[in-house]
């Protein structure tokens, strides 16, 4: 079956004395590799989806690359969760890249590491290991019911569907493990509805915010309409003394892309704190000020400001708007250091249906060590659902893997400790 190895000798369900019914609700790549897992043991997995076709937004996350985790040194890895998130760390330990990489490569996927260190599978796209996935858990019994949208919990704790035509299912599994998603694209399935069933069921759960997501600035109507959709390369951006290299996308209501998604955290502080955000763009961050004023004390000639600081810098036009976006100073000096420090003030982040993920989810203090809900014995949450957030780079999608394995770990327990 291709995951012996990752999660011990599968249990076979003819000669297995209790056989539990286990309900899997959300089909995203949390609740499909829980699935994996408990079905693997032998038990009997259903998997209930509010959507007509499972991993609708992982199949979207692969269509320029399904960038499925990182080659990074583990240390620096856990690093990238920040704080706040020392459970999602120890989930990923337990279940770190390495682990991920070997399960994908079972399945096909012929991972590559780019140079950057992202991993990805060789065909650069998440459809093919899709279809082999559920190929795998198809193998493993294991029956997947779409157009079931998880409606909340009777007085005796069953699950309760709306399920096809609007009927009403009600389903009492033996256990049960929630993979509902955060908010974000709530077409492609994960809607944060859950988030007031669990409210109406005393679950504290931190507020969804958008994470790895564009923010609000006020251009000018000029700035806009000539450089909405071009990228700002090869820049750095600073946010209250923390760093980021990458590019960014200029929108038509401010700033998308890497240089920004891994910064949202520390801007979001901002703008509840103070209202607003002040970042800083190095449009030379490989000069120092010195050596750009250098540079810019050169004759001008009858070169206009645009032409010598694309001759003299290769600033191209982007940058250079940009730069007179927020006014050019005449020295040389100051022009030197607004170069390296272009403020801009974010006013808001972008709405959080257009992030790539979300931050907040059920708090910690509401789950145990292995996920399970403190109030809701039997019931177990994975994946975004859980109050953390990751950059980009495929530290989202492992933490995702990596929980789900956790809770999934924690179900098998569980279920083996009833009398």
């Amino acid at each position: 079956m291709g995951i012996d190895a990752e999660f011990g000798d599968v249990v076979n369900a003819s000669t297995r004395k209790n056989i539990d019914e286990i309900a899997i609700v959300g089909a995203g790549p949390a609740g499909l590799f829980a699935a994996e897992i408990i079905a693997s043991r032998g038990h009997r997995v259903t998997i209930y989806e509010r959507m007509p076709s499972p991993a609708r937004k992982f199949l979207l996350a692969g269509r320029g690359g399904l960038n499925l985790t990182h080659s990074e040194p583990l240390e620096l890895f856990l690093e990238r969760y920040g704080a706040t998130a020392a459970e999602v760390r120890k989930a990923v330990e337990d279940f770190p890249p390495v682990r991920l990489m070997a399960w994908a490569n079972g399945l096909g996927a012929d991972l590559f590491t780019g140079s950057s260190g992202r991993v990805f599978p060789r065909a650069m796209k998440s459809s093919p290991l899709l279809r082999a996935w559920l190929r795998r858990l198809g193998d493993l019994g294991v029956t997947l019911k779409t157009r079931h949208r998880w409606t909340g919990f009777t007085a005796d704790g069953a699950l309760t569907f709306e399920g096809p035509g609007g009927t009403i299912v009600i389903v009492r599994p033996d256990a049960a493990l929630l993979a509902l998603g955060g908010a974000t694209w709530p077409k492609l399935g994960a809607d944060g509805s859950w988030v007031h069933v669990f409210a109406s069921n005393h679950i504290p759960v931190t507020p969804l915010v958008p994470a790895n997501c564009g923010v609000v600035i006020s251009w000018s109507d000029v700035f806009r309409s000539r450089f909405e959709g071009t990228a700002l390369k090869r820049i750095a951006i600073t946010m209250d003394g923390i760093t980021q290299r990458g590019e960014a996308i200029i929108t038509r209501h401010g700033l998308e892309g890497g240089g920004v998604y891994a910064l949202v955290p520390f801007i979001r502080e901002a703008i509840s704190m103070r209202g607003a955000a002040i970042i800083s763009v190095d449009l030379k961050p490989d000069a120092s000020i010195g050596e750009l004023a250098t540079r810019l004390a050169r004759p001008r000639g009858k070169d206009t400001l645009t032409n010598f600081l694309r001759k003299t810098l290769h600033l191209d036009a982007a940058a250079i708007g940009l730069l007179r976006e927020t006014g050019v100073p005449q020295s040389e000096e100051a022009l030197a250091a607004r170069i390296k420090a272009v403020p801009l003030e974010v006013q808001a982040l972008a709405g959080i249906d257009r992030a790539i993920s979300t931050a907040g989810g059920v708090c910690w203090h509401a789950v145990d060590r292995d996920l399970m809900l403190q109030n809701h014995p039997g019931i177990f949450v994975a994946g975004e659902m859980l109050d953390w957030e990751a950059p980009t780079g495929g530290y989202l999608l492992q933490a995702t893997f990596a929980t789900a394995a956790r809770a999934a770990n924690g179900l098998l327990a569980w279920c083996a400790a009833r009398p």
